[in-house]
């Protein structure tokens, strides 16, 4: 079944984004109950009159700003379909208009620029189109196709425009749910109040009914209660629906997924992310398998545009290196938290980082590290680019791998069982063997047998027994890459 986009509008503060919501929140309502209950929810939906596409209504989320965005999606909540990118048309791109386009690129969503104020006498659309090129943000009539629009909030011109160029792209990405299957929602704000715990939040797939038993992070949870945008009881949600659910004990983290199915986080996965907290720079480019990192990708915030410069100047002939934000100014919470969704590094070059970022950081598990001096950060960072060159040349190298998966004592001599899981591993093929992404030792495959016979060669996703010479000290987790 088709369900209603979601829409998050972001943008530089003053540039109109509170006016723009309110203005389509007390126009739009599907009821004309407009007060305090939209804000309490996080989220409200329109019916915008619209016909023509196959959907008719549009869900906003009513966030705080990119911040609030991004800590959302660094807890693995895609949320938002379509995103607006609003900005005044008299003052053009501002710092937080650029971080909000690093924001929505890091999320791979579509979305429209609004080009607000329209109505003063200084708007200056064709600069702010011009202006977005720097950023990437190719519009419709300069050649791209990012749609940009002009509006006036205050006056409620252009929100019909704007409203269906949402439901001309929501029909393009083809948006639907399946409503007997398991019910998925994300956390978009959390209180509490004179009727308990209550969570707000926004139902993606599934039907989600009054007695349901969910799950929130292991947690198990009846559902007491459903409440719509319109502060009215119900007693079951369907995609893309805002409500606000009574039956936690406890408050959840902004951004958790609430599902009908329990999910269980194992021991490995736990350990998977501990290691990853305590990694430097140089070792997250050690990371191996399906998810290692070809790139550095870095967020750079400078104390003067005058540095900014020579340090993007020497950066951008780096292809090893990939810079998802740089501004001025100092490392902020939703630089942490865009740092989490694109797995960066910040990097701070005289600028402050106060005790909350840094808890946060550690929280997040987001690596910081701050220069003084120009040539130390370009120095790191040059010796950092030529491990990445270095891996890439070794993985170009890479014949096939194997996971140890047990080792046996068969007449005195020392056999690895092992699984393959990348090409195909031929007797005689030189090996490297590996232990937590650090090369252990190098030998020869001497024997190669399956199910109990010689074999000259095994492929992937098959066991094998393996013996080496010389004989390396190999244990249960250890990858061995065979080399060309």
């Amino acid at each position: 079944m088709n369900r209603s986009p979601i829409v998050t509008i972001l943008g530089h503060v003053d540039h109109g984004k509170t006016t723009l919501l309110d203005t389509i929140r007390k126009s739009r309502l599907v009821t004309k109950e407009h007060g305090g209950i939209t804000q309490r929810i996080g989220g409200y939906e329109i019916k915008t009159g619209i016909k023509g596409y196959n959907i008719e209504k549009i869900t906003f989320i009513d966030t705080p700003g990119h911040e609030a965005f991004s800590k959302l999606r660094s807890r693995g909540a895609n949320v938002a379909d379509i995103a607006i990118l609003i900005i005044d048309a008299s003052d053009s791109v501002k710092p937080q208009t650029i971080e909000s386009i690093a924001h929505i690129k890091s999320a791979k969503i579509p979305f429209i620029v609004a080009m607000n104020k329209m109505d003063l006498p200084g708007a200056k659309p064709e600069k702010v189109k011009k202006d977005l090129l720097k950023y990437e943000v190719v519009t419709e009539s300069m050649g791209g196709d990012v749609v940009a629009l002009p509006i006036a909030a205050t006056k409620g011109e252009g929100i019909r425009e704007l409203l269906e160029a949402i439901l001309l792209i929501a029909s393009d990405i083809d948006l639907s749910y399946d409503p007997n299957g398991p019910a998925e929602a994300y956390i978009i704000e959390t209180k509490k109040d004179q009727r308990g715990m209550v969570v707000s939040s926004i139902i993606k797939n599934g039907t989600l009914r009054i007695g349901d038993e969910i799950y929130s992070n292991q947690e198990k949870i009846k559902v007491r209660a459903l409440i719509d945008d319109r502060g009215k009881s119900v007693k079951e949600v369907v995609p893309s629906t805002p409500f606000e659910i009574l039956g936690f004990s406890k408050l959840p983290e902004v951004g958790t997924l609430i599902t009908s199915q329990h999910q269980v986080v194992s021991n490995s996965q736990e350990e998977d992310r501990t290691e990853h907290s305590q990694m430097d720079v140089t070792s997250m480019l050690q990371l191996e398998g399906e998810e290692k990192q070809k790139k550095l990708t870095v967020i750079i915030k400078a104390d003067a545009q005058g540095t900014l410069e020579a340090i993007l100047a020497v950066l951008s002939d780096n292809k090893n290196i990939e810079i998802v934000l740089s501004s001025i100014g100092s490392i902020h919470r939703s630089d942490i938290f865009l740092a989490k969704t694109t797995k960066s590094i910040v990097i701070g070059f005289s600028v402050a980082v106060d005790n909350e970022v840094k808890q946060l950081a550690s929280q997040e598990k987001v690596i910081i590290k701050t220069y003084n001096i120009i040539y130390e950060l370009l120095d790191e960072l040059d010796e950092v680019s030529e491990l990445i060159h270095e891996k890439e040349e070794r993985e170009k190298n890479l014949k096939a791998q194997a996971k140890i998966l047990a080792t046996f004592v068969i007449e005195g001599e020392t056999v690895f069982g092992a699984l393959v899981t990348k090409g195909k591993v031929n007797l005689g093929d030189t090996a490297e063997a590996y232990r937590k992404d650090k090369l252990i030792g190098k030998s020869k495959l001497a024997s190669l047998k399956n199910r109990s016979k010689t074999v000259q060669e095994v492929k992937k996703d098959q066991e094998c027994g393996m013996q080496f010479t010389p004989t390396l000290d190999i244990k249960v987790g250890d990858v061995i890459k065979f080399i060309l």
